[in-house]
């Protein structure tokens, strides 16, 4: 008996669905990637000049209380501190005006006898207050029991 040889199909291979993947995938990467926009700042920068000033800047304010009431103020600088005048309370907002430099860098520095009345206390940072000063510190003294 005599067979037909059978058929043979070509064998290939069909890239449409490779295709259709890479193409996917391709949108994929796209759609998920995050491009980032570099920005800048445009800074001015201070630059250095020979004029020295003359007059120190005032780094603090030391407002001195004594326990009879007594205000006492000097400042403090970085190269150094002044030495300390009386005030009467009725010129202690000028005084602290006049010597805060209209600067908000400014530190008023309390110092208050323990013996000083908290009325004292409250007037001079009312004055302080309404002399500008936004930074205020307190000085304490560590006493060994």
């Amino acid at each position: 008996m005599k067979f037909a040889p059978p058929e043979t199909e070509e064998v290939s291979i069909n890239l449409t669905p490779l295709i259709d993947i890479v193409f996917l995938l391709l949108i994929f990467f796209m759609v998920s990637t995050t491009f980032q926009r570099e920005t800048e700042l445009e800074i001015s920068l201070p630059e250095a000049s020979a004029n020295v000033s003359s007059q120190p800047v005032v780094s603090a304010v030391i407002l001195e209380i004594d326990s009879n009431g007594t205000y006492r103020v000097g400042t403090q600088s970085r190269e150094r501190s002044s030495e300390f005048f009386a005030v009467s309370p009725a010129r202690l907002l000028e005084t602290l005006k006049g010597v805060s430099g209209k600067r908000e860098t400014t530190t008023l520095i309390i110092k208050a006898d323990a013996n000083t009345s908290h009325q004292t206390v409250i007037s001079a940072l009312n004055a302080a207050q309404k002399a500008g000063f936004k930074r205020i510190k307190f000085a304490t003294e560590m006493t060994s029991s």
